[in-house]
């Protein structure tokens, strides 16, 4: 990723860039879910996902850590709420276990950064 001296905030969160590499695998490995999908797990998956650094960018610009931790608390339900959805996926056999594996590692991984950013936040509260 480019970095620069006018780097947005919400950029030089690790959290955001894991959540940011999650959602754009999401939408590459979800184009190959069967087409009767495509308004529901296909898009679930992908508004679940996509919900989590977007969260993170809304809260990042607000005028408070309270705001900010309440916006990372919404990222980080729907990061659950893509675990599951992941699950199913998995199971219905609309994605292989080297995808499944490489979308929960990096799922994984966001997870354990942003509850670090959410605790880093309460602490400051």
């Amino acid at each position: 990723m480019y970095q620069s001296s006018n780097v947005k905030g919400y950029k030089k969160l690790r959290a955001w860039e894991k959540a940011h590499k999650f959602v754009i695998l999401m939408y590459k490995y979800t184009k190959d879910f069967p087409r009767n999908e495509e308004y529901g797990l296909t898009s679930q998956l992908r508004r679940a996902s996509l919900s989590v650094p977007t969260n993170m960018v809304e809260g990042q610009a607000s005028n408070s850590k309270k705001d900010f931790l309440n916006f990372l608390n919404i990222a980080n339900r729907s990061l659950v709420e893509s675990e599951y959805l992941l699950e199913l996926s998995f199971e219905l056999q609309y994605l292989s276990k080297e995808r499944y594996s490489e979308l929960d590692n990096l799922r994984c991984e966001t997870g354990i950064l942003l509850n670090g950013l959410i605790h880093s936040i309460k602490t400051k509260l």
